[in-house]
This record gives C-alpha cells, structure tokens and sequence, in this order.
C-alpha cells in the first residue's frame, strides 16, 4: 500500500500548487530551512526559486501585510507563520484587514491570501510556544478557517484554501506530522464541499474533534470497542463556517455527544459546538460533554505536559462514564 505522512502531504500541497498555478507564492519565516517548518517543504526554494518561495525576515506583521498586499493584485499568496503563536503580532493584517475588506466593499474585490499557522505543543516548550488558538480566528467573520486531521485532507486542504478567493487560515499541527495513511489521488475541491466526515461508524456516543483531537478520538475509539462502547468519530475539517448538521444527525443516532478540543474550555470551540447542536437536539438523558485542555497557559515541565494535554485514555474514560 502506497501510504503518505501528514507532513510530506502538505509538502505535496504545496508542489502541486506552484507547478500548476504561476501566480501561486509563499512568503514566511524558515522556509528555505529542512526543519523550521517541520520538513513539510523541502526544496521547494531549489524547485520553483526563491523568488517565489520566499524566506522572508522575523516580521510578522510585515510579512502579513506584504502577503495581503499582493493577493490584492491578483496573486495566489500563502504566508506561513512556522508557530501560531506569534501570528498573534500579525493580527491587525488578518481581523482587521484581510477579514473585513470583501464585505466592506461590497463583495467586489477578491482576497486570494491563505495564512498557515502551525500549532507547536509539547517538548517543554512552554506557555509561548504551546498554543492552538484555533477558536480565535472562527470567532472572526470573513475568514475561513480550516483545520486538516487527516494526510489527505493536510493536501487537499491546502490546495483547496489557495484557490479559494477568500482569506484562509489554515491551522495545521505538529503532532499529526507523523501521521500516515493511504495515498489518494489529487482532486481540486471547493472548501464548500469540505465539511465534516466521519472518520468511524458507530451508534452508542458522538465524539466531535479536530486536527490532532481527531486521531486522538480514532484511537479512543478502537479501544472502546473493547468495552463494548461503538462510537462515531467525526472530523470538523473546517471550524468557520461551521457545519453542524452532520454532527446533529449523528446525535439524532447516537443519543450523546462528547466533544474533544486541543484547546481551551472557556469560550472555545467546544462550548460552540455543544450550543450549536443543543440549539437543535433535546438531550433526553445524557447531557453532552467535552474534554479540553486545561484553562492555564502550557507548563514547561515534562511531568505537567503529561497532565496539562489530552490523550487517549482521557477519551476512553470520559466515553465508558457516558455509556455506563
């Protein structure tokens, strides 16, 4: 079987987009680096030239706006912030600028701009280098914001946000790098088609996830078999606009839903996904639930990581205490 890790997928996004597209461009810190950005793209600087993968200085904002700039005049432009922590000094560009400028012009402009954010956690890296601040920008109107679980979807995802004509953030997370599946041959998508999948089958629990969460809550899943517990697993792939609908029909099943999020439990995504579906789903008995990590910044300790982040057996436990 053919298979691909998460991290040569994007890598394969990339390639794909700037051998087809000429007005395709990256601009961002460390990319002519082999690790800065996690290998997901090797060589591209030696493939297509530096003028348009370009290693740009420690600049966020500038960077941002260069970025931005150049969507405007007709450019496919991705700008890439190696971690998403420190896409909070470009956030004047993205909220203020690259969000608000097709609505207050009345839909007559496009903005073709993709912002990647790279999520970084673990290794004792601390409250600054440790954040997935996914919930920030869903929050913002005219900005997409999608978040790729899968090695297929790192791909297929990215393609599709550089072609979209709106601003997307693409979140993606160092701990999916690692990640393989079968590989799957490229097909353009809209974002529109996008939404939710269903990762596993299941009739007992709904587990909700994305991103990481998401292969989390596979693994959750299978052990959980062995408590006679089926669960279904589904995937966001896209937080904003959120689409809701595949996760109520699937509580409409299941009767539960537990949620799983890589980030905070204060006005996070989880609380809007529980909203969203008790909007349009009466729990009956089984009221819903979410894990999160903890409502303090990342530790540096290596003995408070193992408490501070999710993982499986987290997933399993919560799931048995629902089912009974």
């Amino acid at each position: 079987m053919n298979t691909i890790k998460y991290s040569q997928a994007i890598r394969d996004g990339f390639e794909y987009l700037l051998k087809n597209y000429k007005n395709v461009c990256v601009m961002g810190q460390g990319l002519w680096s082999p690790w800065y950005v996690g290998s997901s793209m090797n060589d591209l600087e030696h493939q297509f030239g530096k003028d348009r993968v370009l290693d740009t200085p420690v600049s966020e904002n500038s960077t941002t706006g260069m970025a931005l700039g150049a969507a405007l005049t007709g450019l496919k432009t991705i700008v890439v912030h190696p971690r998403m922590d420190f896409m909070i000094l470009a956030t004047d560009q993205i909220v203020n600028q690259a969000a608000k400028w097709q609505s207050m012009l009345g839909g007559e402009i496009k903005i073709p701009l993709t912002i990647r954010g790279i999520i970084n956690r673990g290794g004792e890296q601390g409250a600054q280098h440790s954040q997935a601040l996914h919930a920030w920008y869903s929050h913002v109107p005219g900005l997409r914001v999608v978040m790729p679980a899968t090695a297929n979807d790192a791909r297929d995802l990215l393609i599709s946000s550089v072609l979209c004509n709106d601003p997307v953030v693409y979140i993606d997370d160092r701990w999916c790098y690692d990640h393989e599946e079968e590989l799957k041959p490229i097909e353009e998508k809209k974002l529109t088609n996008m939404g939710p999948q269903i990762l596993k089958q299941g009739k007992d629990v709904t587990i909700a996830s994305a991103s990481y969460t998401s292969l989390l809550s596979l693994q959750a899943s299978e052990e959980l078999l062995k408590n006679n517990i089926d669960a279904e697993v589904i995937d966001l792939r896209i937080l904003n606009p959120l689409n809701i609908e595949p996760i109520v029909e699937s509580v409409k099943k299941t009767g539960m839903l537990l949620v799983v999020d890589g980030g905070w439990r204060h006005f996070g995504l989880s609380g809007e996904i529980i909203a969203s579906v008790a909007e349009r789903y009466s729990f009956s008995k089984n009221l819903p639930q979410r894990i999160t990590v903890k409502n303090t910044p990342a530790p540096t300790s290596k003995v408070l990581e193992k408490e501070y982040y999710i993982d499986a057996n987290e997933i399993v436990e919560k799931a048995i205490s629902m089912v009974g």
